[in-house]
């Protein structure tokens, strides 16, 4: 595979909610003296306008983001025409979200509990024009791309928009506090939840709200 030119000094962007692992991972990148982190934001807008700014060579993104999440800030770029290797680097479950961001551009997705080595090796693998996944990752999405089916009940199966609105419900918000969120209609969110509850093969709305609220509590931002 070609590789792609990489700069003397790298400049990496991170774009992160939780300040304290902002200041953890600039402090890693900084121990190598061919990087340097360029920019830091805590919400897409600002991760956007520091991009266009500073223009990075990589950006570590979170999939939780202050007011939105780290797919609209994938999403938004590939509408400006931004090309930026994103690395996600993420709590989220890897199984749930790997295959979401590599399909809304990202190069790469790797949890929050590798070890920094790891992450490190993500970064330079990102950089080198590759694309970065666990192992266990990689052997899952090549047998679900030969099953080529989702089973009911699967989370996997709902879009990105039914996730944030599954999600959304999980954390106990109501139809008007998401549809706010979203900037949609009140009918539009009931539309989802409709799709969702088929997908999911749940009966009505209590059943959704449980399991949303159990899936959050598993599944923490």
């Amino acid at each position: 595979m070609q590789t792609e030119t990489v700069p003397s000094i790298i400049k990496v962007m991170l774009v992160e909610d939780h300040p304290m692992f902002r200041e953890r991972l600039a402090s890693i990148i900084a121990k190598r003296g061919d990087m340097c982190v360029c920019g830091e934001a805590d919400n897409v807008n600002d991760a956007l306008a520091c991009a266009e700014a500073t223009q990075p060579n990589i950006a570590i993104v979170d999939i939780t983001l202050r007011g939105s999440n780290g797919l609209d800030f994938l999403k938004d770029l590939k509408a400006r025409n931004i090309n930026l290797p994103v690395l996600v680097l993420s709590m989220h479950d890897e199984a749930i979200y790997a295959e979401r961001v590599l399909r809304a551009g990202a190069r790469g997705y790797i949890t929050k509990y590798e070890a920094s080595s790891e992450v490190m090796a993500a970064i330079e693998q990102v950089l080198n024009g590759e694309v970065y996944l666990s192992r266990q990752m990689t052997a899952q999405m090549l047998g679900r791309f030969a099953i080529g089916k989702k089973e009911a009940g699967d989370i996997s199966a709902l879009t990105d928009r039914e996730l944030d609105v599954f999600q959304r419900i999980g954390r106990g918000e109501t139809a008007r506090d998401i549809a706010s969120a979203l900037h949609l209609g009140i009918t539009t969110i009931d539309t989802y939840r409709a799709r969702i509850k088929e997908k999911l093969g749940l009966k009505n709305g209590n059943e959704l709200q449980r399991r949303a609220m159990e899936w959050v509590k598993d599944n923490p931002a």
